[in-house]
């Protein structure tokens, strides 16, 4: 799997919450952006939050938004609306740069800085 770039990796590690999945925090006024990325498949069990839109740099996730279900690949977008349902399938090789309205949607990994 090709990795982002050092730069990118030498933003803050953000804490995720699912084994084998991890990214990179760049925060803001606004809202935070995440580059994150998979090496195995998992399962991200459904929540909502804040507004968050996506671009699907390598790889595939299903996502299942408010009970209807897409899959998204290398290029493609999607956006989820603040408060909706989600859940999502990611697989193996799966990179993303996500938007999230919540300036504070994750932490960062403790022992980063």
């Amino acid at each position: 799997m090709n990795e982002f770039p050092a730069f990118v990796q030498d933003l803050p590690e953000a804490d995720l919450p699912f084994e084998g999945l991890r990214g990179w925090l760049l925060s803001g006024e606004n809202g935070q952006v995440l580059f994150n990325e998979s090496d195995v498949d998992l399962d991200v069990p459904e929540h909502s939050h804040g507004d968050q839109w996506g671009v699907v740099i390598a790889g595939r996730i299903e996502l299942r938004i408010g009970g209807r279900m897409e899959v998204y690949a290398k290029g493609d977008t999607y956006f989820i609306p603040a408060g909706a349902p989600h859940s999502a399938r990611i697989h193996a090789g799966f990179r993303a740069v996500d938007y999230f309205a919540d300036r504070d949607r994750y932490k960062e990994r403790p022992g980063c800085e």
